[in-house]
């Protein structure tokens, strides 16, 4: 593999390149990646995604769901250039994969559809490419199937876009059927063949007209950035061929415009034209490294795409070579300081990753077994720890289940496993609560904690069981009493004695708990206060409706001792029944937790998004366009936390499968009637089982 990077003399990028495949669920991503592979002979030929024979999506879990759940990798050279070619999920729940991607790319290929159902999933992609400062370009699959004009497709897809979608292509149409393509820099006419590449006709005399109106509109959206351009558009001068190319590829790579091919994945169609656009008109390692702020040097510098915890052969994670040169065994260094060194350099391939020597700047290869490389993570060779160059962000968790081991064996195993995969896949949180005693795995949804589960025990060999995660209920009261604890036994020897009176009254919501004292007289010692203490704090832990207390004050205002029989265990106790005694006479009522959540989504789907919040017992605040996000609002409602569950699942189908939201603690409120005395009874349940 040449060592040269940089851009050749006619400005196309030279050396290896890295391209990401990004697009809404089901658009064919993996099946152009098929295609691709095909065509630039890296496979003899085509896999299919349903028949599970595809390069891309052959894990298992991916299989098994029929769907991509994880990047998949594969190399091929095209007209002489090598390129890593970065397929990512299109399902939201796995949207997050793209995020550590677009850090290494030169360029992504977003694939999607004419079909306007799958726009708010396509600006959903097209944000996160234009945060990220990703060149893009589309290809609009299955053109073959499409049943509507493309400009009223584009019309359709601009919404979600923030940069002018500029068509390079348009449709050859014969009986209602695609057939074929116009160039409209090139002016040439192709006729599609099944799974080879396009013939050139001329262009067909009743295309004429349409092919020379987009035309003209192409070449006004690239003289909207060149003046000479927009003189000659205007003087009627026909602009030189090589000026239009040089237009089309300064303007995509500054992020300009975003140049549009069709074509079909499944057949073959299109893929050439693409191959040649990326081969002429991406950027390359260079334009990459500027954005990331990466200086050339000596050092070797790579950033991680994916870490994958692999059963058999340990830990491998796939980075690109943003600077230096990577050998075997060579020493890395993470932002924090973690060494590690490389145990195995690959080159990945279409299949099974092949040991190689060295990987050359702009190379994408797997290194095997180095500790700190986490995805998303930035390591050198260099002495000194690199900084990290695109930290992640992961979205919030949407959807939480507790987990446990089958078998109590695997406590330890399970927490290490779990450790892995959250290291794997950062928008997997792993929590331990110590209030609850549960281990809960929160996520992007439901099918995201469905191939975690399956991955714990294809990967790792652990076997749980899963529930909801407790809801923590807490009780108060509504008034005040004052009690007389007492504890006296004799059995021989010393006795046990301790006397108390406390009085206990409400504190305001959010007080939390205070304890004083006003004896007088030495009824009670000082040096007994603390164990009293200890006593009323203990029996908070359960109150009268069995549920932890909060927003309490107790006092204490009396008692009396014994000089032998008196101790500080006698006075704990003594504290703790005259609070059982005196909790039920307080009025307790139940509390549940409120949180505050703010709902994401397309406007057209707002009043779908109030029914679901009131349907959950929820209160709506309001609503608001999302800022920057032309079409979607922010809805903003308190919704109990035992209302929460599956709430994820019943927003994405009310949105379109785009919706999401994030959610925090706000208060706590009472409830009372039915929907009470049900938790009541159901924690007096669980407590006569324990």
């Amino acid at each position: 593999m040449s060592g040269h990077t940089g851009t050749s003399a006619n400005g196309r990028a030279v050396g290896p390149r890295c391209v990401a495949i990004v697009g809404p669920h089901g658009s064919g991503k993996t099946t152009l990646l098929e295609a691709i592979l095909e065509r630039t002979g890296a496979i003899p030929k085509a896999g299919n995604v349903a028949a599970g024979t595809s390069v891309g999506d052959r894990s298992k879990e991916a299989r098994a769901h029929g769907m991509g759940v994880d990047l998949n990798s594969a190399d091929a050279e095209f007209l002489g250039d090598r390129y890593t070619f970065l397929d990512c999920p299109g399902f939201v729940e796995f949207a997050f994969e793209m995020q550590p991607v677009l850090a290494v790319a030169d360029v992504a290929v977003v694939v999607c559809e004419a079909d306007e159902k799958k726009i708010p999933a396509l600006q959903l992609v097209l944000r996160q490419l234009e945060a990220a400062g990703v060149p893009h370009v589309l290809f609009i699959n299955k053109i073959d199937k499409a049943d509507a004009t493309l400009r009223d497709t584009l019309k359709l897809m601009q919404s979600a876009s923030t940069t002018p979608l500029v068509l390079r292509q348009i449709p050859i149409w014969k009986d209602g059927i695609t057939v074929g393509t116009i160039e409209l820099a090139l002016e040439r006419a192709l006729v599609y063949r099944e799974h080879a590449e396009s013939q050139e006709v001329p262009i067909p005399s009743d295309h004429q007209a349409d092919e020379l109106a987009a035309r003209y509109d192409m070449l006004e959206r690239l003289a909207d950035y060149d003046d000479e351009l927009m003189e000659e558009l205007l003087s009627d001068v026909a602009p030189d061929r090589s000026q239009i190319f040089e237009d089309l590829r300064k303007e995509m790579r500054s992020g300009l415009i975003t140049p549009v091919f069709i074509g079909s994945a499944e057949r073959g169609n299109g893929i050439t034209r693409l191959l040649k656009a990326l081969r002429h008109d991406a950027a390359g390692i260079e334009e990459t490294r500027t954005r990331l702020g990466v200086a050339a040097g000596a050092d070797a510098i790579v950033q991680v795409a994916k870490t994958v915890q692999t059963s058999h052969a340990g830990k491998l994670s796939i980075v690109r070579v943003l600077a230096g040169k990577l050998t075997d065994g060579l020493a890395l260094t993470a932002a924090d300081g973690t060494l590690g060194r490389i145990s195995g350099l690959y080159a990945l391939g279409t299949g099974t990753p092949t040991k190689m020597s060295e990987a050359v700047v702009g190379a994408v290869v797997g290194i095997g077994k180095v500790d700190p490389a986490e995805t998303g993570s930035t390591l050198t060779s260099g002495k000194a720890p690199p900084k990290a160059l695109a930290p992640l962000v992961p979205p919030p968790p949407v959807i939480s289940m507790v987990v446990a081991p089958k078998e109590a064996k695997d406590d330890v195993k399970l927490s290490t496993a779990l450790s892995r995969l959250a290291e794997e896949d950062p928008s997997l949180v792993v929590i331990q609560d110590a209030d609850t005693a549960e281990t809960r795995i929160e996520g992007q949804g439901e099918m995201h904690l469905r191939v975690q589960l399956e991955r714990l025990q294809s990967r790792f060999g652990v076997a749980v069981v899963t529930r909801d995660p407790i809801i923590p209920y807490r009780e108060t009261i509504k008034t005040s009493t004052t009690v007389r604890g007492r504890h006296k036994k004799q059995s021989g020897g010393h006795g046990q004695f301790g006397d108390c009176v406390l009085t206990i009254e409400p504190q305001g919501r959010g007080k939390g708990f205070a304890f004083a004292e006003v004896v007088t007289g030495g009824a009670v010692p000082k040096n007994f206060f603390p164990a009293i203490e200890e006593g009323v704090v203990d029996s908070l832990k359960r109150g009268a409706l069995g549920f932890p207390l909060v927003d309490v004050k107790v006092t204490l205002s009396d008692g009396s001792f014994h000089p032998v029989d008196s101790s500080d265990m006698a006075f704990k106790m003594a504290a703790g029944i005259g609070m059982r005694e005196g909790l039920p006479q307080c009025s307790p009522v139940l509390l549940e937790p409120i949180l505050k959540v703010k709902f994401y989504g397309p406007s057209e789907f707002t009043a779908r998004v109030n029914q679901i919040v009131t349907g959950r017992r929820g209160q709506l605040l309001g609503f608001d366009g999302r800022e920057g996000w032309q079409g979607w609002d922010v809805t903003e409602a308190l919704i109990p936390q035992a209302e929460m569950g599956m709430l994820i699942v019943d927003l994405r189908s009310a949105t379109a499968g785009v919706g999401t939201f994030e959610a925090a603690f706000d208060h706590l409120q009472e409830i009372t009637g039915p929907v009470a005395q049900k938790v009541v009874e159901k924690r007096k349940g669980e407590l006569a089982a324990a």
